[in-house]
C-alpha cells in the first residue's frame, strides 16, 4: 500500500516516489496537489531530471528534510489547466519548473528578477508553501504552479535532454553571464567534468569562450576534447601541467561539490581573474588569502537564476542547441540511479521518462 500524504485536504490526487527517511531509499507514494488557482498552471509531468541536490534531500544530509520527500526540480511537460488569471500559458504548452516555485515578490531580490536570492524563497521539493503545505517536487505525474515560476519551453529543445537545464544550465549559465566571463575570446577554466561541468563547457563555447576543463581524472581528457570539444584539458594533481598554466585564464567555473584545495586554481587566473563556485561542499573550504590581495582576484559564488534569466537561458540553449547529455531511465530504476549517482557513475545526468513509465 502506498502511504497516504497528510495534505489529503487538497483536492487533486497525485502520485509520485518518495523517501521517508534519511536511508533516502524511494518508493510510491499517493498524495495530494492543491486545486488549480487564477494565477496557477496545472502541469503532467513528462521527464524529471535527477540532481545532485535531490541526493542530499532525500538523505538530510543539509539538515532540513522533513519527510516524506518526493524529489525533482528538473522538471519538463505540458499545460494541462490554466486558472482564470494566467496570461503566459495555455493548455497543450511544453513547460518547465526548477527549482522554485515562489518567493515573496517585494523584496530587493524579487524586483530586481533575482527570485533566487530572496530570503523567502520556496524551493519546489522539501520547501514550504504560501499556505504551509509541504512542496512535493517532479518525481510525480502532475504539478501544479503559480505562472511566475513556469518556463516556457521551446520547440525545437528535446524534452528529456533540455530538463537538467533547469537546474544544472542555470547554475552555470547565470554566473558566466554575471561575473562577465561571457565575452568571446576569454579564457575560461571548468572545474569537474559532471553533470554542471559537462553543461558549463557547452555554454561557454557556444558564446565563444576559450575552455579549458580541470580534472582530476586524466581519463576525462578524451571526453572534454573530443566530445564536448574543449580547447585544452589540465589534470589538477600534475604540478607540471598546473605551473604551465599558471595566470592564463580570465576566470574558472568551480562546480566540484567535495573538499578540494582552491590555492591552486586560483593560480591559473591571471591578475583580476575570478573563481565562482557553484558546488556546494558539506564542510567549509580553506581560502588562501595572500595571492587573492596580490593578484586583486575574486573567489565568488552563484545559486541557480531568477525566472528571466532562467528563460534567458533555455532560449538560449534552443537557439545554440544546448542539451545535457542524459540517461532515460524508467521511474522503477530512481534507486539505482540515485546508488550510482553517489558514485558519480553517470554520464552525465540521469532523466526519469515519468511519463511513460510512472505506473499506481
Amino acid at each position: 500500500m502506498a502511504a497516504k500524504s497528510c495534505q489529503d485536504g487538497h483536492p487533486a490526487e497525485a502520485f509520485g516516489w518518495a523517501a521517508r527517511d534519511h536511508s533516502g531509499v524511494l518508493s510510491p507514494f499517493k498524495f495530494s496537489r492543491r486545486a488549480t488557482g487564477e494565477k496557477d498552471v496545472a502541469i503532467k509531468v513528462l521527464f524529471c531530471g535527477i540532481c545532485h541536490s535531490d541526493l542530499h534531500m532525500i538523505k538530510n544530509e543539509w539538515g532540513i528534510s522533513s519527510y516524506p520527500v518526493v524529489p525533482g526540480h528538473e522538471i519538463v511537460g505540458q499545460v494541462t489547466g490554466v486558472g482564470s488569471k494566467v496570461e503566459k500559458f495555455k493548455v497543450g504548452d511544453k513547460v518547465g519548473v526548477g527549482y522554485m516555485v515562489g518567493s515573496c515578490q517585494s523584496c530587493d531580490s524579487c524586483h530586481d528578477d533575482l527570485e533566487n536570492y530572496c530570503p523567502e524563497t520556496i524551493v519546489t521539493s522539501g520547501g514550504k508553501y504560501h499556505d504551509g503545505a509541504t512542496t512535493y517536487g517532479g518525481f510525480s505525474d502532475i504539478m501544479v504552479a503559480d505562472e511566475h515560476y513556469v518556463i516556457r519551453i521551446p520547440e525545437n529543445l528535446p524534452l528529456d535532454a533540455g530538463a537538467p537545464l533547469l537546474c544544472a544550465g542555470i547554475t552555470v549559465y547565470s554566473p558566466l553571464k554575471y561575473y562577465g566571463l561571457d565575452k568571446p575570446g576569454m579564457h575560461v577554466g571548468v572545474v569537474g567534468l559532471g553533470g554542471l561541468g559537462h553543461v558549463a563547457v557547452k555554454f561557454a563555447k557556444a558564446m565563444g569562450i576559450k575552455v579549458t576543463v580541470i580534472s582530476t581524472s586524466p581519463k576525462k581528457k578524451q571526453e572534454a576534447l573530443e566530445h564536448l570539444g574543449a580547447h585544452s584539458f589540465l589534470v589538477s594533481r600534475d604540478p607540471d601541467q598546473m605551473q604551465a598554466a599558471m595566470g592564463t585564464m580570465d576566470g574558472i567555473i568551480d562546480t566540484v561539490s567535495t573538499m578540494h584545495p582552491l590555492f591552486p586554481l586560483i593560480g591559473l587566473l591571471k591578475t583580476q581573474g575570478k573563481l565562482v563556485l557553484v558546488g556546494a561542499p558539506e564542510k567549509p573550504l580553506e581560502l588562501p588569502v595572500f595571492p587573492l590581495i596580490t593578484g586583486r582576484k575574486i573567489v565568488g559564488g552563484s545559486s541557480i537564476g531568477g525566472i528571466k534569466e532562467t528563460q534567458e537561458m533555455i532560449d538560449f540553449a534552443a537557439k545554440n542547441d544546448i542539451t545535457a547529455d542524459v540517461e532515460v531511465i524508467p521511474m522503477d530504476y530512481v534507486n539505482t540511479a540515485l546508488e550510482r549517482l553517489s558514485k558519480s557513475d553517470v554520464r552525465y545526468r540521469f532523466v526519469i521518462d515519468i511519463g511513460n513509465t510512472l505506473k499506481i
